[in-house]
């Protein structure tokens, strides 16, 4: 006997039962509640220099660190600042940060007004003169504060987190395995601009922590990516992310 061809109702009954089952299902809302991912905050490190500038030793540094798109912060000695006012000019109009090392890196801890401003203001007054600007962050020569010091600073006093000692012996290997092991996110880098050996391991430092996902900015731009304000007479070593 021959098969009877379904009827049309029953095909369009199955249509519809199949279109039910492929429409699209409406999205639900998230949870009030829920945790939302955040993005990844970029690990912050301050590369600071002492002593310089340098006509040896710093011209190679600056021309490392453009090359890099990296921003330090030096704290430079007023007598040697008067002798390179190109290298200071050159520091201020690449984006670095300028601070005071004093004018004949001296320890201003027991100093009178009288000597403390023969060295912190004479400095001031010639960054000043090259640079028209006055508001520069004090590092005490061997971060050395007192009460006085506090009192007289005028300014910022910026000591460091990490230091690898790199005048001991001028290893640039060792220096620069030091920083790299111990650093952390929101530290402060002490180096010297006026050895090689120091240049050859800052540029080194940047390479590698650069691959460990590393940003560098001077200390003001650390601080201020905090949202911490830098107040005068206060000391700062290190800035790290809120917790």
């Amino acid at each position: 006997m021959a098969r009877r061809a379904p009827s049309p109702i029953w095909l369009l009954a199955a249509l519809c039962a199949l279109l039910l089952l492929l429409r699209p299902r409406p999205l639900q809302a998230a949870p009030a509640d829920a945790v939302q991912p955040v993005a990844a905050q970029p690990k912050l490190v301050a590369l600071t220099f002492d002593d310089g500038p340098s006509p040896r030793t710093t011209p190679r540094l600056l021309e490392g660190l453009d090359r890099r798109g990296v921003k330090a912060t030096f704290f430079l000695i007023g007598a040697q600042a008067e002798e390179e006012p190109d290298l200071v000019l050159q520091m201020a109009q690449s984006g670095h940060q300028i601070g005071i090392h004093t004018y004949d890196h001296v320890a201003l801890t027991g100093l009178s007004q009288v000597d403390f401003d023969a060295q912190v203001g004479r400095a001031r007054q010639v960054l000043t003169d090259l640079l028209g600007q006055a508001d520069f962050p004090l590092r005490p020569p061997y971060g050395a504060v007192d009460d006085g010091v506090k009192r007289r600073a005028n300014a910022p006093l910026i000591l460091w987190s990490v230091d690898p000692e790199d005048w001991s012996d001028r290893n640039t290997q060792r220096v620069a395995a030091h920083i790299v092991s111990n650093v952390q996110d929101g530290d402060i880098l002490l180096l010297h601009d006026i050895y090689p050996e120091s240049v050859d391991a800052a540029l080194q430092v940047i390479d590698q922590l650069h691959q460990a996902g590393y940003a560098f900015v001077t200390v003001e731009e650390l601080f201020a990516a905090r949202g911490v304000p830098l107040e005068p007479g206060h000391v700062y070593s290190r800035c790290p992310p809120p917790e």
